[in-house]
This record gives structure tokens, C-alpha cells and sequence, in this order.
């Protein structure tokens, strides 16, 4: 049985890596626009450290390629929501300004949090919730549901969570040497 499911890793194993890295980049360029992506970058301690200390956790990041040329970073970060842990795509400029946010994955709760995750709902001033962010910079941290972001009515948590989100991606895109 083991040499079996060996065999089958075997077959099968490159065919779900190119999957995920079309997911990833599908991810990616809903947030920065770019031409190419590098693989993942090794993650420093400095870096890990300055997400950490806004709230998220560093996942991978990307270097975002345009003619050859750096246009920014695609960062891949996760942060707590109120049904457990929301893992986004946090697009930055090479200035450090948010491009895009995208959420990945969550398990917020149907027609609440998934108003923020999933359905990018308009905040009252008419523009979607992850829009907010776009343009936002280390010069505005801390973000802050209630301060300088808005949140989903009844979804305060799951608001709060991709805030922490972005502010975990700013503060690594400050980190990167």
C-alpha cells in the first residue's frame, strides 16, 4: 500500500504544484499588476517579525515583475477573523502602497464576514471594503477599524482581521532588505 500511494505522489505531485501556482498567480494579479511573479522569496526574520507585530502572519511573499523590471510585491498574509484565520493577498507598489487586496481563503460567517472576505461589499460611502486600503502606505499605520477604516456593519471582527492583514503586509514590505 505505501509503494502505491508512492506512486501515485509520484504522478500526481507535479500536476497539483502547477495548480497551486496558478491559484497563486490568479491571486496575485487580482492585486498588482505585473507581467511575471518570482517564486516565493525566502522570508527573513525581519520580516516575519514586522507582520507579526501588526497582527498577521507572513506567509510568502512575491516579487511582482513588469518588462523585467520590479513593480512591487505580492505578499501572502493571514490574520484572525472572528471563525478562525483569513488568509489574503496584499498587493504593494515599490513605493509600499497598497495595489489590491484579495481574500484567498476564510471561513467567516455566510452573509456577514463573507461581506468583507468573499463579497467585497460597498461600505456606505459606496466603496467597496477591500478598496479602502488601496493607496494606503507605513504612513498611515496603524490602520484601525474606527479610525482611519471602515468595517461591515455586523462584521466588525472579520473587518478588523484583513485590517491586521494589511497592516502585517505594509509592515513587511518595510522589512524586505
Amino acid at each position: 500500500v505505501a509503494g502505491l500511494l508512492g506512486w501515485v505522489n509520484s504522478i500526481t505531485k507535479d500536476k497539483i504544484a502547477a495548480i497551486t501556482w496558478e491559484k497563486t498567480v490568479a491571486a496575485m494579479q487580482k492585486v498588482i499588476e505585473a507581467d511575471d511573479f518570482s517564486d516565493a522569496m525566502e522570508l527573513t526574520d525581519d520580516m516575519t517579525a514586522a507582520a507579526t507585530a501588526q497582527g498577521g502572519t507572513l506567509a510568502a511573499v512575491y516579487q511582482a515583475q513588469s518588462g523585467g523590471q520590479p513593480v512591487g510585491y505580492a505578499i501572502n498574509v493571514e490574520a484572525s477573523g472572528s471563525q478562525g484565520t483569513i488568509s489574503m493577498m496584499v498587493g504593494l507598489d515599490t513605493e509600499g502602497a497598497v495595489t489590491g487586496v484579495s481574500v484567498v481563503k476564510s471561513g467567516e460567517t455566510s452573509g456577514i464576514g463573507t461581506k468583507v472576505t468573499v463579497d467585497n461589499a460597498p461600505l456606505p460611502s459606496g466603496v467597496p471594503v477591500l478598496d479602502q486600503f488601496i493607496g494606503k502606505t507605513a504612513a498611515d499605520q496603524p490602520l484601525k477599524v474606527g479610525g482611519n477604516v471602515d468595517a461591515i456593519s455586523g462584521a466588525t471582527v472579520s473587518s478588523t482581521g484583513v485590517t491586521n492583514g494589511v497592516n502585517g503586509a505594509i509592515a513587511a514590505f518595510a522589512a524586505i532588505g
